[in-house]
């Protein structure tokens, strides 16, 4: 089981504020991966991944190095 740190936005590699860049550096996944499945999700969607990416980006806390910076 392998022991993954909280998830945190992360402002420094943000383009709106920093959701997708945030799930990135969690899953480890490129962050071009994750911006591009959430245009597909909105795109296919019907408007859930547009209010679910401001919850998160609401909810979420910023990562603690890039307000160092």
């Amino acid at each position: 089981m392998t022991n993954h740190a909280k998830f945190q936005l992360d402002k420094s590699a943000a383009k709106i504020s920093g959701v997708c860049a945030g799930i990135a550096n969690y899953t480890g996944v490129d962050v071009l991966w994750v911006r591009l499945a959430a245009v597909m999700a909105t795109l296919l969607g019907s408007g859930l991944p547009i209010i679910g990416y401001f919850v998160i980006a609401f909810l979420a806390q910023s990562n603690s190095q890039s307000l160092a910076e």
